[in-house]
């Protein structure tokens, strides 16, 4: 690291579980963010900002009037950009020492694989199944650490899926049979939730990354924002699963 690096990671710098070695893994490591809307806005935001050296940003959308209640990454003056480049040019501004690479198109099974070449850990905020059972799909057979947020309305839930043969994953959670999308344009959402959402995200990521502390891994954090309760459930794996199990 260069003086100027040493000065601005300095806080997380400071943190024991991080150190010098944990921000030199940072600044190596390459993070795929899959959805740049109100989860993956405040993960990409934080990932830029501890020094992740490379951000891998991917959204087929552009952006509209209505995401800007809570989706941070996006400004009035870029209404109608892609939001793909409203990304570049938001988290460029933000730490120039971060390279970021975009994908604007819709993530399926014959993208993913491109796009997971050399990634050390993926952030899952899309909003929808079917881009979800896809990236699981493809970081399990992989083995890459998957690091997936949900919100909806005044609810939200974190976990890491470790990417290891046996599980858990996605599909543990949610079979795949009978699950139907539910969208903030259907059913509301609380602007802050989703920056709690992802900035949990982003903290995980930073642990899958460094080592430091435990992730959630094995675990499903709930989070209630009207009562402001947050909840630990333990999340095994499905041994019937046809992605992780075995």
């Amino acid at each position: 690291m260069n003086d100027e690096q040493l000065l601005r990671y300095s806080r997380q710098i400071n943190l024991p579980a991080i150190d010098i070695a944990g921000q030199e893994r940072l600044l190596q490591s390459r993070v795929l963010i899959v959805g740049l809307g109100g989860l993956g806005s405040p993960a990409a935001l934080y990932l830029a900002a501890a020094g992740v050296g490379t951000l891998v940003v991917a959204d087929f959308d552009a952006v509209d009037l209505t995401n800007l209640q809570r989706q941070i990454l996006h400004t009035t003056d870029r209404l109608g950009m892609a939001k793909v480049d409203s990304a570049i040019q938001a988290l460029g501004a933000l730490n120039p020492d971060v390279q970021v690479e975009g994908y604007r198109g819709l993530i399926d099974a014959e993208c993913l694989p491109g796009l997971l070449e050399g990634v050390d850990a993926v952030v899952d905020a899309c909003d929808n199944f079917a881009t979800r059972y896809a990236v699981n799909a493809a970081c399990q057979r992989h083995q890459i650490p998957l690091v997936s947020g949900a919100a909806i309305r005044a609810e939200g839930q974190v976990t890491v899926f470790p990417g290891t043969p046996g599980g858990p994953c996605y599909q543990c959670l949610y079979p795949r049979a009978g699950q139907t999308d539910q969208t903030c344009s259907n059913n509301g959402v609380l602007s802050p939730l989703v920056g709690i959402v992802g900035a949990i995200q982003a903290t995980e990521t930073l642990k899958v990354l460094t080592g430091a502390g435990r992730t959630l891994a094995g675990r499903l954090l709930l989070i209630d924002a009207m009562t402001l309760e947050f909840r630990t459930l333990s999340l095994p794996a499905d041994p019937a699963c046809p992605i992780c199990g075995c």
